[in-house]
């Protein structure tokens, strides 16, 4: 356990610039999951309203959180597509009130929209998360260069129409560190300092192919830029074992210690205190 754990923090040792504070990704941080939408999968509806998002955040930071991920678009199969005005009108003066109540925090949109993140920035997000891998909108590349904010870079198919189809069939690893590749290099010829790379669970991939992604975690990415994992409440889990999206925090908890092992450095969440406890776990190991 000490040796894949010091194997991680050698591999994946970072730090990532937000808007001049530094984030050190030497430990592990995580990431809780706010979901401004009436209709996410888990827990559409409970944040819709300002007050309520406001305590949402609150607890989160207490529980542990570094990052809070705002979201104002579902990307569940079947989901309500918005447009990038709607997002913005969804989001109001949510990220503005955050960051005036918790300073200390850092933010990031969850948005596929350029427009979206050009408002973010304008509010005071520290960084963007694109499940769209810059696909859905061809000004997004440009628009992080511009910006100069950390940029999550996840593995997806290449549509908004097919983002959840099965269409890899054979070398799963293989085939989501080409696209990593050949992301990042046009990320980095447009100037971007600071990638995160996500390999996309719970969008297009196999029940079997997502929990090989948890076992091959380590092959992910080129030891150069950090990982990010985001596991929490995905179907793979709970259908696998019958349960309810909110059934699951135990058998997650354990899958968070081995993707941390295998070099995590972020874990996008909705459980932020049972996973800080698994972070906490896993540095003293």
């Amino acid at each position: 356990m000490n040796q894949e754990k010091k194997l991680a923090q050698a591999l994946y040792f970072h730090s990532i610039n937000c808007r001049g504070k530094i984030l050190d990704l030497s430990t592990p941080k995580v990431m809780g999951i706010l979901n401004i939408t009436p209709d996410s999968f888990s827990d559409g509806g409970r944040f819709f309203e300002v007050n309520k998002a406001l305590h949402q955040v609150e607890k989160m930071v207490k529980e542990g959180a570094a990052i809070i991920d705002i979201g104002a678009q579902s990307t569940r199969p079947n989901a309500e597509f918005l447009t990038a005005k709607e997002e913005i009108t969804r989001l109001g003066k949510l990220i503005s009130n955050v960051k005036k109540e918790f300073s200390e925090i850092l933010i990031s949109i969850d948005t596929f929209y350029s427009e979206v993140v050009r408002f973010g920035f304008e509010e005071g997000i520290d960084m963007i998360n694109d499940i769209s891998g810059g696909n859905f909108d061809k000004q997004m590349f440009q628009t992080v260069a511009e910006v100069e904010l950390p940029y999550i870079l996840m593995h997806v198919n290449p549509t908004y129409d097919s983002m959840h189809d099965k269409l890899i069939s054979e070398e799963l690893i293989l085939k989501i560190n080409y696209y990593f590749s050949v992301k990042l290099k046009e990320l980095f010829a447009l100037g971007v300092k600071d990638v995160i790379l996500d390999p996309g669970f719970g969008f297009g991939k196999t029940v079997e192919q997502q929990f090989q992604m948890i076992d091959e975690f380590q092959f992910f990415g080129f030891g150069k830029q950090p990982l990010l994992a985001g596991i929490s409440r995905k179907s793979f889990i709970y259908k696998s074992l019958g349960k309810l999206p909110t059934e699951i925090n135990v058998e997650t908890q354990k899958f968070h210690l081995q993707l941390l092992e295998k070099g995590a450095r972020i874990l996008r969440v909705h459980d932020v205190a049972e996973t800080k406890k698994v972070v906490d776990e896993f540095l003293k190991l």
